[in-house]
């Protein structure tokens, strides 16, 4: 009977490593893709930069409230997308305070629908809260990029600073966590991400991070390298609080928009946490004129 079981299992073994390859090559396939439209839209930055975090964040929304509410709620949906349209053009106009203000009436009015609407508080516990969620969760795919970014001294840096410290962050969590193994980090939420990874990845995000600042001028290496490493590790959270939010609804992916990675919150999951408290810091710092200064220079 062992042997048999052996058997499946060397027969097995095989179909999984060929299905992670394929799941790999989509991978890169998509950031090829992606990736460059990014960087062009931040090298550009202005109303380009603004439309495409803001198409980003609508996508994230529509995302969020497919997995929450188990369909495209337009009672809880829409309001998020007319703050989000709202917070664009108010941020094209140069009025970030009010960009931000506009975020946060949607995310009310979404929690409202939340809490009156019948179908999702079948499905949810505290409705209200999750529908309010979702315009935050958006928004802060849209602010925490724009408002870096038209920073007209910092903004490029610091959108690279922060692109860098994630994207590496997430490439060698996945490639030392394959390589390495060993201890889960939170098996009930993410079956597969390893201590070892999650290790492998911080240390990247920090060189990563401190090498593009280094290169654009900044000197206190130190400093930027410990900024980068609390944004490696809030986006490696970032990427947990997605998966445990998926789990409470049942859904293995957000959607099914992007090839090899799901859909767009899953590829930009730990990256707007990250974005967030990027821009928290800066705004702390040197409000909403010059965040990306106040994120860079100490």
């Amino acid at each position: 009977m062992n042997s048999n079981r052996d058997a499946r299992a060397s027969a097995d073994a095989p179909a999984t490593s060929r299905q992670a390859d394929s799941n790999l090559t989509r991978r890169v396939a998509s950031a090829a893709v992606l990736a460059p439209i990014a960087l062009c839209g931040a090298y550009l930055g202005g109303w380009p930069f603004f439309v495409l975090c803001g198409v980003t964040g609508g996508v994230i929304l529509w995302e969020w409230t497919r997995l929450v509410t188990g369909g495209s709620d337009a009672k809880i949906l829409i309001p998020g997308l007319l703050a989000l349209a709202a917070a664009v053009t108010l941020t094209g106009l140069g009025h970030p305070d009010e960009a931000i203000a506009a975020v946060a009436v949607g995310a009310a009015v979404s929690g409202c629908a939340g809490a009156v609407a019948r179908d999702p508080a079948a499905n949810m516990r505290y409705p209200w809260l999750w529908a309010a969620a979702g315009p935050l969760y958006a928004g802060a795919a849209f602010l925490g990029p724009a408002l870096l970014r038209r920073d007209p001294e910092w903004g490029l840096t610091a959108v690279l600073f922060l692109a860098a410290t994630v994207w590496i962050t997430d490439i060698l969590a996945y490639f030392v966590g394959r390589a390495v193994g060993g201890p889960l980090l939170w098996p009930r939420v993410s079956p597969r991400k390893t201590w070892a990874g999650a290790i492998g990845g911080a240390a990247g995000g920090v060189a990563a991070g401190a090498l593009v600042a280094y290169a654009s001028g900044i000197d206190k290496v130190v400093g930027i390298g410990a900024i980068a490493l609390l944004l490696s590790v809030l986006a490696q959270a970032g990427d947990l609080f997605e998966s445990a939010v998926k789990r409470r609804f049942g859904a293995k992916d957000a959607s099914h928009l992007i090839p090899g990675h799901g859909g767009v919150m899953d590829r930009l999951d730990g990256f707007l946490v990250a974005a967030l408290a990027a821009l928290l810091i800066g705004l702390m710092r040197q409000g909403a004129s010059a965040p990306a200064y106040g994120l860079l220079i100490w």
